[in-house]
């Protein structure tokens, strides 16, 4: 069984038809991506798997258990955890409290016990503290913990909101076009810490522009144009693909 199987998925929005009958499966233990030209679907497909919307057709299944419909929250605490194209720390919070966000969904205090400062709130507390720093010093950030995250650079940032993710300590990670805005040694610090995470047994998801690092860090990729999969295979076949070439490489002959 997939660790996650996307079945049938289709979501309209008035007269634009994003997402069209896709179909693919993510294995535990790999990297797959998603790739496509701008308005292909991509960012509609991680925002009805993670369950920012709802699909109006077809099946997500995460461990077998069908996520469709379900809220965001609620998808996280199950173990699938996103980033996002852009940037949404919150402002007015250090990096540490960002990352401690992404942590509580893993605690077991709630508000009531929150307010009335009950002792085992105490130890959790300590332990989400503990468990994100473990996490930035993990991504090699832990020196920007006290600073205010939105006044760290925007690579910076990225790196904050990454840590947030994994905080809640995913068993599927969705990156939404990591190295967006990152420079050439930036994308390769990313490629390097995406290998990682799947070293130490992250399933990674990822969608992105950048076709070089997506090719080197793959096992496999589908394809999307104008909300379609056109492919999905490992990297060698998609960059062979005829398709794949006319309408997302580049045709070199055209």
């Amino acid at each position: 069984m997939a660790l996650l199987e996307v079945s049938g998925v289709s979501k309209r929005f008035g007269g634009l038809q994003a997402v069209k009958d896709v179909s693919f499966r993510v294995e535990k233990g790999t990297i797959k991506a998603v790739i496509g030209p701008n308005g292909a679907g991509k960012t509609t497909l991680f925002n009805l798997l993670s369950g920012f919307i709802a699909p109006d057709a077809g099946t997500i299944a995460f461990r077998g258990e069908a996520i469709q419909g379900r809220a965001p929250h609620e998808v996280a605490a199950l173990g699938l955890s996103r980033t996002f194209q852009h940037t949404r720390l919150f402002s007015r919070m250090t990096a540490l409290e960002n990352v401690m966000v992404g942590r509580h969904v893993r605690s077991r205090a709630g508000f009531l016990s929150g307010m009335l400062h009950l002792p085992f709130t105490w130890r959790e507390e300590r332990e989400v503290r503990e468990r994100s720093l473990e996490v930035m010093d993990f991504l090699g950030i832990s020196a920007l913990a006290p600073a205010e995250a939105t006044s760290l650079s925007y690579g910076r940032q990225r790196a904050v909101e990454l840590a947030r993710a994994l905080a809640c300590e995913p068993e599927l990670l969705l990156l939404d076009e990591p190295a967006a805005g990152l420079n050439m040694r930036e994308t390769a610090d990313v490629a390097k810490l995406i290998a990682r995470l799947r070293d130490r047994g992250v399933t990674v998801l990822i969608v992105e522009h950048d076709v070089s690092l997506v090719m080197g860090i793959s096992d496999t990729i589908a394809v999307l144009s104008y909300g379609r999969k056109i492919a999905d295979a490992d990297p060698r076949s998609v960059q062979k693909d005829p398709e794949v070439v006319r309408v997302y490489l580049g045709d070199e002959d055209a």
